[in-house]
């Protein structure tokens, strides 16, 4: 699942919405919201985001500075977010707990760029497998153009967005059904992969360093590993904000993979990592 990293702790520079920031003056609606409104209101703020600044939340909210901060450290025990120099990214975790709607919204330029060069290999006829990460979510009207084809799926989003497009032919995976995540993952999950063959795999996934990618769920790295195991290629779809984190469990090294397409915003050493471990590194350029 597609999930979101801390830039480095200097000046982050960020485009599409999370550039445009929170409103910078008082909602009538957020003022003097109470406590648990107030955080929950900057929980959704940074986890839609993937970046918010103090300063643009005190504003909005119409409050100082400092309340911000004291909101910001009570959300950051919780494991929502990490608080960096003026302001605060979401931890990778957090959009674990974020419905598929907050995750797809953040960094949804750079998913779409990602998606638009990613589909540049599909050929027709083709099987594909798609994991049930929001960036490989955005792939859906390129598979469209791309029919006909056959779409192996356990996220039941793409099931929904691919509807009875025709020419393509959707297998759904069953399995023990998550309702926040909006997919299914467990052994008969990963059986029912183990049973097909697909041209090619495109997924995400949590956190991305030195080298190695990582995920927040067991089960769900059962279901990625089953992909990769039955697929001809491996796409890994990751944008910018996923390098330099680290979750629980490894699920693969970045050099298992035929291809990795990431964003223009990606730093520069992790860049330099990917290319020395042997990953072939495609940057997707942003439309302007």
């Amino acid at each position: 699942m597609g999930e979101l990293g801390a830039p480095a702790a200097g000046d982050v520079e960020l485009s599409g919405e999370a550039a445009a920031g929170v409103s910078r003056e008082p909602s009538g609606e957020l003022v003097g919201l109470g406590l648990g409104e107030r955080r929950e209101f900057i929980r959704r703020e940074v986890v839609k985001r993937g970046f918010a600044r103090i300063d643009d939340l005190a504003r909005a909210l119409g409050v100082s500075a400092m309340t911000v901060h004291r909101d910001l450290d009570a959300l950051a025990e919780e494991g929502w977010l990490t608080k960096i120099r003026g302001g605060a990214t979401a931890n990778p975790s957090a959009l674990l707990e974020a419905g598929v709607r907050e995750r797809s919204a953040a960094l949804s330029a750079e998913k779409e760029a990602i998606a638009a060069r990613a589909a540049r290999s599909l050929s027709r006829g083709q099987t594909v497998f798609v994991d049930d990460s929001t960036t490989a979510l955005a792939l859906h009207p390129h598979l469209t153009a791309a029919a006909p084809l056959t779409v192996v799926t356990n996220f039941f989003p793409l099931v929904r967005a691919l509807g009875a497009t025709k020419g393509i032919e959707t297998l759904v995976l069953g399995g023990r059904y998550h309702p926040l995540q909006e997919a299914c993952s467990g052994l008969q999950t990963t059986d029912a992969i183990r049973r097909l063959h697909a041209d090619v795999l495109f997924m995400s996934t949590t956190a991305v360093s030195g080298g190695a990618c990582y995920h927040r769920s067991e089960e769900t790295v059962a279901v990625k590993r089953a992909f990769m195991e039955c697929a001809s290629r491996s796409v890994l779809l990751v944008d910018h904000a996923k390098f330099g984190r680290r979750a629980p469990h490894l699920l693969a090294s970045v050099e298992a993979f035929d291809q990795v397409i990431t964003d223009e915003g990606v730093d520069e050493e992790e860049l330099a990592t990917l290319r020395e471990r042997g990953a072939g590194v495609e940057i997707a350029p942003m439309s302007r």
